[in-house]
């Protein structure tokens, strides 16, 4: 179907949002300017907000309005410990876990060579400089468990290694609440190759 410019407009630049085709996009369009112009407004000055003024914290990378984000700017976080991620997204899930008062360290990304996506994109320059202040103990090595995460692991693992300090990765397999019958065989295999001693 033919819109006008600025409908098609729209629908296009909605279209830029992870998981939203054409219909989803059209959706949320006729929504927007059908039943909440305001909120259409209010969604337009937060988003030129945010593109003009969030930028990557200096130490960790993760996403900030200033030159340090909350996590980095906390004094009360242990700096004994540092957690790599390969996304903002893994730093606010981490978060939300409530289970870790460490420190961070983002990539915004994983290796792939096919990508042109290497150290250096990832900032391990940074990475090495933050392991040789001498403050950090252990990396948690925290990217996702696929064939690209893994290697990531690893190649960091050993610059990890190589400073004497020690890398662990987070554990994988079964959730919590889960039912053997309904997890995938990549997943079961995981979680019975990490098996661990009951104390």
């Amino acid at each position: 179907m033919k819109y006008s410019p600025s409908l098609g407009r729209l629908i296009d630049a909605l279209r830029v949002l992870p998981g939203v085709g054409p219909k989803s996009a059209q959706r949320m369009a006729f929504h927007l300017l059908e039943r909440n112009r305001e909120g259409a407004r209010a969604l337009a000055r937060a988003l030129q907000e945010a593109v003009d003024h969030v930028g990557h914290c200096r130490r960790c990378r993760m996403l900030t309005d200033g030159e340090l984000c909350v996590v980095c700017a906390a004094p009360g976080r242990d700096d004994t410990l540092l957690c790599v991620v390969e996304s903002p997204a893994d730093v606010a899930a981490v978060e939300q876990s409530g289970g870790y008062r460490g420190r961070y360290f983002v990539l915004m990304g994983h290796l792939s060579p096919l990508d042109g996506v290497g150290p250096a994109e990832l900032g391990v320059s940074q990475f090495e400089e933050i392991l040789d202040e001498g403050a950090v103990r252990e990396v948690i090595l925290a990217t996702n468990p696929t064939v690209e995460g893994e290697a990531t692991a690893h190649f960091l693992g050993e610059i990890v290694g190589r400073r004497g300090l020690r890398a662990s990765r987070i554990a994988h397999g079964v959730p919590v609440g889960g039912e053997l019958e309904y997890v995938d065989s990549g997943t079961l295999a995981h979680a019975l190759a990490g098996r661990q001693a009951i104390s």
